[in-house]
């Protein structure tokens, strides 16, 4: 049985909604991991007996909310929907397109006649569960990292590689998975790559500055409940971080490697390997917690393969779908995470030459990104999207 449907209720989203053409590029380029720039495939038809059956796994977290958002937002054609969540949310009522559904406890039995499952309840929910809806039939599109650098699971950013999926439709292929990158490497590929396509690179260093929403809803709840004890003179909160987190910053609470870099930094290194297809690419990263809600920034310093003047660049990137130029000099305006939440595009900025680098080989430029939006929940639809 799908979700039971029952009387309207307040939208189970409500808790993040208060946190929330030009010329052809002339210049000669290479043919250095070209592809043609693709938007989005947006489709509008929301309820439709004949769509597709979709499940949100996870749909009481940040994401899972986000994700019903988000299909609402984009009309994402659908015939029933299940809700699923762990056996403490179960019973629980969400929102979606105007109708109330009861959450169902995720198991084995979940996916049967399921035709596509977002998946955002974490890596060994996935690992568990991902493989069986698949073997059922259904697409699997996962948030979590648990499939992202297996071979043969493709791994996805609509507007940077949808080729990669190319043989994933419904009606097809019966059932598959097809991985959603880390937040901070779908936001820094964004910007990135339509540079990549044009001139290569051929490296690239990444130092992000990273929103409570990465680390999920109780990471928000703490930051903004810790900005009440400081501002209040009160003992600081810390259930979620070992940091005081309002007011302060810190390194990426993320596992550290043998390397001495943290997990989230080799999850941008080994990803974009991958998405670009190469490992002729040189990647480092830093990433930082810093005490925003709900988007990422990023300081991004590129060595390039063939020279690009900055003029060209933001002439490039203003064509990219899913960019937004915000680099006005004179006013001394560019991207922030308070501009970029809640928004669709990843914002860029700061595009200028790097003058450590000899001619036009080096480039700095500066994104910011929703991390639950493009970061999470809106690339994993566009990825449904492409399914159709």
């Amino acid at each position: 049985m799908y979700a039971t449907r029952v009387s309207p209720a307040l939208n189970a989203h409500s808790l993040y909604a208060k946190h929330t053409s030009q010329a052809p590029f002339s210049r000669a380029v290479n043919t250095f991991h070209r592809h043609p720039t693709r938007a989005p495939l947006i489709i509008r038809a929301a309820k439709d007996s004949n769509g597709p059956r979709v499940a949100i796994a996870g749909v009481s977290g940040a994401v899972g909310q986000e994700f019903i958002r988000v299909l609402t937002e984009r009309h994402f054609p659908y015939s029933d929907v299940k809700m699923l969540a762990s056996s403490r949310s179960a019973g629980k009522e969400v929102v979606f397109d105007g109708e109330t559904y009861v959450i169902e406890e995720l198991t084995e039995q979940s996916f049967d006649g399921v035709d596509i499952a977002l998946f955002s309840a974490g890596g060994s929910i996935s690992k568990k569960f991902g493989p069986i809806a698949a073997r059922k039939g259904c697409f699997v599109v996962d948030n979590s990292s648990a499939f992202r650098m297996t071979d043969g699971i493709p791994l996805v950013i609509p507007e940077v590689n949808p080729e990669a999926m190319a043989d994933y439709k419904l009606g097809k292929k019966k059932g598959g998975i097809v991985a959603n990158p880390n937040c901070s490497t779908i936001i820094a590929l964004m910007a990135v790559t339509p540079i990549h396509r044009a001139v290569g690179v051929k490296r690239m260093i990444a130092s992000t500055y990273q929103a409570a929403s990465g680390a999920g809803a109780l990471a928000m709840a703490e930051l903004e409940q810790q900005t009440r004890d400081v501002l209040n003179g009160d003992p600081v909160t810390m259930n979620v971080f070992s940091w005081q987190y309002a007011f302060n910053l810190f390194s990426h609470n993320a596992p550290m490697t043998n390397n001495g870099y943290n997990e989230e930094e080799m999850k941008m290194v080994n990803e974009t390997k991958k998405i670009w297809g190469t490992n002729d690419v040189s990647i480092a990263a830093t990433c930082i917690r810093v005490p925003v809600m709900r988007a990422h920034a990023e300081s991004i310093n590129l060595t390039l393969c063939s020279e690009l003047d900055e003029l060209d660049a933001k002439e490039l990137l203003s064509k990219a779908a899913g960019l937004k130029i915000i680099d006005d000099r004179a006013s001394n305006r560019f991207p922030t995470p308070l501009e970029a939440s809640d928004k669709d595009d990843v914002f860029v900025g700061r595009i200028r030459q790097d003058i450590s680098q000899p001619g036009k080989l080096g480039l700095e430029i500066f994104v910011c990104g929703d991390q639950i939006k493009k970061g999470a929940a809106l690339n994993a639809v566009q990825i449904a999207e492409l399914l159709l």
